[in-house]
């Protein structure tokens, strides 16, 4: 990206905000509701349960696993295209998957390309949030992630209906053909800082026009026309004329001939140029990422995502299911547990979105407290032998699992916001591999184990972050430097 533009902090930035909430929604609705899916999944293909539920698990977990590549595309080619090529394949996945013929097709067409298409989808929003807020952007952020939630919310319903109305094929269509609306999404998200590839295109033009300047006439531009007045009735400048032009056209051949023998080699070194220079860009990549990894407290961020990705996410699917085998469901419920988790969830990306804005919060133990709050309700629901406290547990589960809206800024106030899609991929990376592991199947060994997970991953975030670490660098820093003398110096250079 080309050096940060000044964050306006509102302004065109709410039309940013209003467009990465809808494109969230619409990118994720299905998604994150695939459980209205599975059943008719088992029903039309009577595949085992373990087969069909690859398709739901790598929905979520592939576009969060390649997010180093996908935030890489979203740097170098900006937020809108990406957002518009996502759209493409949402929306292809979705119609694909209307005419698989086994799971395995629906594994390719719903899990990995609907699920890199949102992985897609949530970088570039994510990005350019950023970019065009600084004061609020916890309060943007939230409002941008809780697009999710109400996706899944209003797409559980919408799918049943259509499922009931138009079949399975019927309501993938339909849906496939609603999340086109990503690319009318990225038509609002004008960039704030110009791409790489612009900033590459516009070198690549103007070192052609340099070279066209330069360029060497054709030798039928030589030739000269009859001069009008004195000049051509004039014999002597007429000779003049054209002892010049022989002269010219003999130089130009004879500099074509020596062009001719050197122009293999210069294209040679042309292309090791080139080579030398992507080497240098994928060098500089690595590097960067290297750093990042170096920072204390980003690598205790990634592993408390890790283990927040594995215990938090997969006993969302079996609270309504431990429900029904205890006994605990009396008639029928208006508000499922999983309604109540996806709607607690959006409330919680919004006010810890908004808490983290406050001078007083420190993001990072808000993080940490969120992570502890919800490993002490996961590891409290086995024990529940009411309907009303698994409610209540779900609620506390969801509320606290909105802290994906700080994970964008929490990643910004630690490596900066220049640095933010290199180091957001890498954190995503550590929490696709933790969706897609998984807890175990026992289901009280599940919610044990993942509320084991999500409480190391706050102790770890919590005990990294404080700052007494940052007093010991600074005395480590405050130790006078060597001083090397010349032949120290060379020494350094011959090494």
């Amino acid at each position: 990206m080309s050096p940060s533009a000044t964050a306006p902090d509102g302004g065109w930035g709410w039309m940013i905000v209003a467009a990465c909430f809808t494109a969230q929604l619409v990118a994720y609705g299905s998604p994150q509701s695939v459980g209205i899916l599975y059943p008719e999944w088992l029903h039309t293909f009577q595949e085992s349960k373990g087969m069909t539920a690859w398709v739901g698990s790598l929905v979520s977990g592939v576009g969060l696993i390649a997010s180093p590549i996908l935030s890489a595309c979203v740097d170098n080619f900006g937020a809108r295209p990406v957002t518009i090529f996502s759209g493409v394949m949402v929306a292809g996945g979705l119609m694909l998957s209307a005419f698989a013929p086994n799971v395995q097709f629906l594994i390719f067409s719903y899990g990995i390309v609907v699920g890199l298409g949102c992985g897609l989808v949530y970088t570039a929003t994510l990005t350019i949030t950023c970019q065009y807020f600084d004061k609020r952007r916890g309060l943007a952020l939230g409002i941008v992630t809780t697009g999710t939630s109400v996706g899944a919310f209003l797409y559980a319903t919408l799918q049943n209906e259509l499922i009931v109305l138009f079949g399975l094929s019927g309501c993938l269509l339909i849906v496939g053909a609603m999340a086109l609306n990503l690319m009318a999404c990225a038509g609002f998200m004008r960039p704030l800082n110009t791409p790489s590839y612009l900033l590459k295109r516009k070198a690549v033009l103007e070192r052609q026009a340099k070279e066209q300047l330069c360029e060497k006439p054709p030798l039928d531009d030589l030739k000269t026309a009859p001069v009008p007045g004195p000049i051509s009735t004039t014999g002597e400048k007429s000779a003049m004329v054209t002892v010049d032009t022989k002269d010219c056209a003999s130089a130009i051949r004879s500099d074509e001939r020596d062009n001719g023998k050197t122009r293999g080699f210069l294209c040679r070194v042309a292309i090791v140029k080139l080579l030398k220079k992507k080497q240098q860009a994928y060098t500089n990549y690595t590097h960067s990422l290297a750093n990042i990894l170096h920072d204390r407290v980003m690598v205790a961020f990634c592993v408390a995502v890790f283990l927040f990705s594995l215990g938090a996410f997969p006993p969302v699917l079996f609270m309504e299911d431990v429900a029904q085998s205890e006994g605990l469901v009396e008639g029928v419920c208006l508000i499922s547990l999983v309604s109540i988790v996806a709607i607690t969830t959006g409330v919680g990306k919004l006010v810890l979105g908004i808490l983290a804005d406050c001078k007083f919060v420190n993001s990072i133990y808000l993080y940490a407290f969120s992570l502890v709050a919800t490993s002490l309700a996961l590891l409290c629901i086995p024990v529940t032998k009411t309907y009303v406290g698994l409610q209540v547990l779900s609620a506390v589960v969801g509320f606290f699992s909105g802290n994906w809206s700080l994970t964008s800024y929490i990643t910004t106030k630690v490596v900066g916001l220049d640095r933010l899609t290199q180091a957001h991929g890498v954190l995503m990376l550590f929490g696709g591999f933790g969706i897609a592991i998984g807890p175990p199947v026992s289901y009280d060994l599940a919610f044990y184990f993942s509320g084991s997970c999500v409480l190391l991953g706050g102790i770890i975030l919590f005990v990294v972050a404080l700052p007494c670490w940052d007093g010991k660098k600074r005395k480590e820093s405050d130790r006078p430097e060597v001083q090397y003398t010349p032949n120290c110096d060379k020494v350094a250079s011959v090494a």
